[in-house]
């Protein structure tokens, strides 16, 4: 970051040897400060209480308390930490489930460092971040099991709302949508407003939900 203010984080993972090897890739990147880590959810706990960290990276199998279970916990006593999941689960019920306990980030383990360090990025921005790993069938259980009340409010939106809706859902940023469309990032900013108006959506992992349920991206 150019101010200089680093990305306060820490970090839940039970594995000693896999927590100081995220350490050490974290801690070496210049806009990102592990702040604490922790081998389990109570202590993980007890750590975004005492320094309400940006992020939250967490595991999901844990001994005793699990990783979904801390992250609910974690969201009461430091609500604005956003949480993100690094895990080796691919299974859909698992991302549901890190969805509905409040995360706006999941990363499968077996991603490449640069992914990893991108995921935090967005995660704080406040964007959502899905690994790319994330299958198709995730995907389309997300379609099933997530259906809220909006009706067809997606049939007003306009092409280019959709096209933009769409890679939200790729978590494509301002600029790269700009640059995929060819448009300014001011234009693509007054078309996400637009499209937020009509489906009655304010934040970005519910668009990214709704995008998701409607079948706005692309399944590979």
């Amino acid at each position: 970051m150019s101010d200089g203010v680093k990305i306060r984080t820490i970090l839940l993972e039970d594995h000693k040897m896999v927590r100081q090897g995220l350490v050490a890739l974290l801690q070496d990147a210049p806009d990102i400060d592990i702040v604490a880590e922790a081998g389990d959810g109570i202590t993980a706990i007890n750590l975004a209480r005492t320094h309400h960290p940006d992020v939250a990276l967490l595991d999901i199998s844990m001994p005793g308390m699990n990783g979904l279970e801390a992250a609910q916990k974690i969201r009461e006593v430091s609500p604005n930490t956003r949480l993100l999941f690094l895990t080796m689960h691919a299974d859909d019920e698992y991302i549901i489930q890190a969805l509905r306990f409040g995360g706006t980030g999941y990363v499968l383990k077996d991603a490449d460092a640069g992914t990893l360090l991108d995921a935090v990025r967005r995660v704080h921005r406040g964007e959502s971040y899905l690994s790319p790993e994330v299958s198709q069938t995730i995907i389309r259980r997300v379609i099933n099991e997530q259906a809220e009340q909006h009706g067809d409010s997606h049939e007003n939106l306009t092409c280019r709302e959709r096209q933009i809706l769409q890679l939200i859902a790729e978590s494509k940023t301002n600029r790269e949508i700009g640059e995929r469309l060819k448009i300014s990032i001011k234009t693509v900013q007054t078309h996400r407003a637009n499209l937020m108006n009509k489906l009655d959506i304010h934040d970005q992992t519910s668009l990214v939900k709704y995008a998701i349920r409607h079948g706005l991206v692309k399944l590979d």
